[in-house]
């Protein structure tokens, strides 16, 4: 689709400077980004359960979340401003207390003023997704 704008390191510089709460917890590892897909790990933590054992909605849907940014920026370069104007999530089976999350997102759709595409989350080392999020993003006009 595209050849990336920010490497992982530039990445990493740009969202610890510029959304800085997204890593307070030290949680979130970006594994890999390359302009139409990246995959993100959150390492497991007692935090991100939900009374029953199982994690979270609301931990799900903003890795998904993040994990749209991150390839977003990854494709068009450092421009805080994208946002979010819709995120759909379907929760699939349970996911495992004392594993880490993958996102696994990738671009389905890059156009001059939105971008479309999808995640998949995975708990620990098992290819079955836990959940598949749908997302799109506005991305500001330049200057």
């Amino acid at each position: 689709m595209t050849d990336p704008k920010m490497s992982v390191a530039e990445l990493e510089r740009f969202l610890r400077a510029e959304f800085p709460q997204a890593f307070t917890r030290g949680d979130i590892v970006i594994d890999s980004a390359d302009g139409t897909s990246c995959l993100l790990r959150q390492r497991y933590g007692e935090h991100m359960l939900r009374p029953g054992g199982t994690v979270s909605g609301p931990t799900l849907m903003a890795l998904a979340d993040f994990a749209m940014y991150v390839v977003l920026l990854s494709a068009i370069g450092p421009i805080g401003l994208a946002v979010t104007t819709n995120l759909n999530i379907n929760f699939l089976r349970k996911g495992q207390p004392g594993q880490d999350i993958l996102a696994a997102a990738r671009l389905l759709k890059l156009g001059k003023r939105l971008a479309v595409g999808e995640v998949a989350l995975l708990s620990g080392s098992s290819p079955d997704p836990i959940a598949h999020v749908t997302s799109t993003y506005s991305i500001p006009q330049a200057g």
